[in-house]
């Protein structure tokens, strides 16, 4: 193998270990739930992705083919990861908050999505409205 793959194989490992070192001391080192769910959800998932692209450049090098394999699982963490800190932070705020602290339901995408409370300028758009 030539000597620039190597390197290039090299740096996409490093970089890998990097953020995965970075995810994982995050997941141990964050206080709440909500604040570890960054840390695994980047930082890991962009760590995995650096080494399994390494996986993909070296073993393109020495087979000659493309291995789609590891783009595969690649395209899959990196869509399944989003989601699934979505459903983790939605069943936070649902067990750890009480019905008063819930988001209105009377807005037009119910309590699925969290609005920040209404500022100023929503309650005066909302008052002349009523008028």
């Amino acid at each position: 193998m030539a000597l620039w793959l190597e390197i290039i194989v090299s740096v996409f490992l490093v970089i890998g270990g990097v953020f995965g070192i970075v995810g994982s001391f995050g997941l141990v080192k964050l206080r709440d739930s909500m604040q570890r769910l960054h840390a695994p959800t980047k930082a890991t998932t962009l760590g995995v992705g650096g080494v399994l692209i390494a996986s993909m450049i070296y073993f393109g090098a020495i087979k000659g083919t493309l291995s789609f394999h590891e783009l595969l699982i690649t395209l899959f963490l990196f869509l399944t990861a989003p989601i699934t800190a979505n459903f983790i932070a939605k069943s936070f705020m649902a067990r750890n908050m009480k019905p008063t602290d819930l988001p209105d339901t009377t807005r037009p995408y119910g309590w699925s999505v969290y609005d920040d409370p209404p500022g100023d300028t929503e309650m005066q758009e909302d008052a002349r409205l009523e008028d």
